[in-house]
Formats: C-alpha cells, structure tokens, sequence
C-alpha cells in the first residue's frame, strides 16, 4: 500500500508540475500574443504615418501642379498678349517707314517740280 500510496503521490505530483506547466506555457503564449500584437500595431502605426506623409505630400503636389498650371496659363494669355503688342508696334513702324519713304518721294518729286520751274524761270528770263 505505501508502494500505491507513493505511486499516487508522485502520479499527483506530476499533475501539479504539469498543470504548472501548462499554466507557464499558458503565460508564455499570451505575452507573445500580446508582443505580436504590440509589434502589428506599431507597425501598422509606422506604417500609417508614412502612408499620411505620403497623402499629404501628394496633397501638396496636386495644389502645387495647380499652381503651376493656373500660373503657366496667365503666362501664356501673357505672352500673347506681348506678341499682340510687340505685332502691332512693328506694323507701326513699317507704317512710319511707308510714310518716310512716300515723304521722301514727295521731296523728290518736289525738287524735281522746284528745279524745273527755277530752270523755266530762267530761261524765260534770258531770252526777255
């Protein structure tokens, strides 16, 4: 009987040791779980920052592109404009060179009429 009492102390004993165990194992898993789950949070945490750095970056190139557009737009109605100007500028000046050439014609004939009536004149005064 001491044989069987002792078989079933120590068949006990073995139960508390493997309870204690499981119990441990039981500990262990649940702190890496909760480590697991630390660690995806904090990267899904790093991971949302970087993905909103990245929205807001985006964000400001879309506003900046605009930007640039609404600018290279008011440039180009700019620069036509200028174009305008400058067209017009020179086709007064081709206008004011049409006139200098026609005036300086003018002259010309005028000198010619001027020469041919001062000869007129003296002709006309020499044989009187």
């Amino acid at each position: 009987m001491a044989d069987k009492a002792m078989l079933s102390s120590l068949v006990k004993e073995h139960h508390v040791k493997q309870a204690a165990r499981k119990e441990l194992q039981e500990s262990k898993r649940k702190e890496a779980v909760e480590a697991a789950n630390n660690l995806t949070q904090a990267l899904v945490d790093h991971l949302n920052v970087g993905v909103a750095q990245a929205y807001l970056n985006q964000k400001r190139l879309d506003t900046e592109a605009k930007h640039l557009h609404h600018n290279a737009t008011n440039f180009a109605k700019q620069t036509q404009q200028w174009l305008q100007l400058v067209e017009s500028f020179s086709g007064a000046l081709k206008e004011l060179g049409d006139v200098e050439n026609w005036a300086k014609s003018i002259e010309t004939d005028m000198r010619t009429v001027s020469s041919a009536l001062e000869y007129a004149y003296k002709v006309t005064q020499e044989s009187a």
